[in-house]
């Protein structure tokens, strides 16, 4: 009779231990693959991880939301696009959605996802109501993401909008309005006039801008602006 390998001896608790350390999703993937027993030590590896971050890895849409579904702690979510090609749509942001680790989310980054439109970062964000920071830089989303983010997100701290070209000043003027925790926004590459920035500071003056136009607004430089 075949011996027992010594890591087969392991408790689960010990394996997903080490399995949290495991960066690779292909590597937890084909570790899941083993066996039952390190299937469910991958599963309680990702249950106990406060962040994930996709960047620089091919994946779908399935293959991320099934990773996001096991992890229920997590407050950090990274999607963004690589040179590598995530490709994640709408169906996929929908399918993340329905994770249960959503309405805890603190920060998500979708930055670059071209593939993306308001219909998935509505799904998304209805759910996400205790973010306080959002990076959708570089999508294709319009004031219609905006105005549920203002209403789904009343912790929001910062929001980059780089290059959100389809964002208007009526967008950013509701956004301000409703998330009095906001901090910081980043609207370089719109093409918001300066007439907003003003209007978003006598909203909330200690606002911090970074545009194309004025690299850092804020109450010491808008007296410069005026």
């Amino acid at each position: 009779m075949e011996a027992e390998a010594e890591i087969d001896r392991l408790p689960i608790d010990l394996l997903a231990h080490i399995f949290v350390r495991i960066t690779s999703f292909t590597d937890l993937a084909q570790a899941s693959s083993v066996c039952r027993k390190w299937k469910k030590g991958v599963k309680q590896s990702l249950a106990s991880r406060e962040n994930l971050s996709f960047a620089g890895w091919k994946m779908d849409d399935d293959s991320t939301a099934r990773l996001v579904r096991h992890a229920y702690s997590l407050k950090e979510l990274d999607i963004s696009r690589s040179r590598w090609g995530c490709q994640i749509s709408d169906n996929g942001l929908y399918q993340l959605s329905l994770a249960k680790c959503v309405s805890n989310l603190t920060s998500i980054s979708l930055w670059g996802m071209t593939g993306i439109t308001d219909k998935g970062v509505v799904q998304l964000i209805t759910r996400a109501n205790s973010l306080q920071h959002l990076n959708i830089g570089g999508t294709f989303i319009t004031d219609e993401s905006l105005f549920v983010i203002a209403d789904s997100c009343p912790q929001l701290k910062t929001i980059v909008l780089w290059s959100c070209r389809h964002v208007t000043e009526n967008g950013l003027l509701v956004l301000v309005n409703k998330c009095p925790k906001l901090e910081l926004i980043n609207v370089w590459g719109t093409r918001v006039p300066v007439d907003c920035f003003i209007a978003l500071l006598t909203i909330s003056p200690a606002l911090q801008i970074k545009s194309r136009l004025l690299l850092n607004v804020g109450n010491a430089s808008m007296a410069a602006v005026l």
